[in-house]
């Protein structure tokens, strides 16, 4: 029986990324969800599996946010502020102080490969900016677009959720 509920639990873990992007959160909520030390993110990065000992990667501590731009633009939607001030206000918390974070814009898988990467590295550069103007050292922080080439949904490639902004763990 113990070992069912173990294994349910390592289930568990590999479908945290796959959850579906927060449209609000409190700074606390997004500090448990960032910070290494947290409860929910205790599992160690590396660890070895039963029956080969082959190292099994974890992904960092992460959160998928929706944050909406003007259409075809890097131009933030008032709508996103506060989900971004609260995000400024966590990694400018003592739990997450000293640690550097990536913001990753994400498109869907409409249009072209070329235009999708480009418009989210922009996006990306947009929220490092807005959050840079709410205190968050720019030393802190790094953009990058990824375009539609890690879809959050690749069997819905036009999806809304593929459309975001993630904020993960730089270390």
């Amino acid at each position: 029986m113990k070992l069912i509920v173990f294994l349910c639990g390592i289930s568990l873990v590999g479908l945290v990324g796959a959850q579906s992007p927060i449209q609000s959160a409190t700074s606390d909520e997004l500090i448990e969800k960032l910070n290494p030390n947290s409860a929910t993110n205790a599992i160690p990065l590396r660890t070895r599996g039963f029956r080969n000992l082959t190292p099994e990667v974890r992904e960092k501590p992460n959160v998928d946010l929706v944050i909406q731009f003007e259409f075809n633009s890097s131009v933030l939607l008032p709508d996103s502020r506060p989900l971004l001030d609260n995000l400024a206000q966590a990694i400018n918390s003592d739990q997450l102080r000293g640690l550097a974070f990536l913001v990753e814009g994400h498109t869907d898988g409409v249009g072209k490969l070329a235009y999708n990467l480009k418009l989210s590295d922009q996006r990306a550069s947009s929220v490092l900016r807005y959050l840079s103007s709410k205190g968050v050292s720019k030393e802190r922080l790094k953009a990058i677009g990824k375009g539609s080439n890690e879809l959050l949904l690749p069997d819905k490639p036009d999806a809304a959720e593929n459309r975001r902004v993630k904020i993960a763990l730089n270390s």
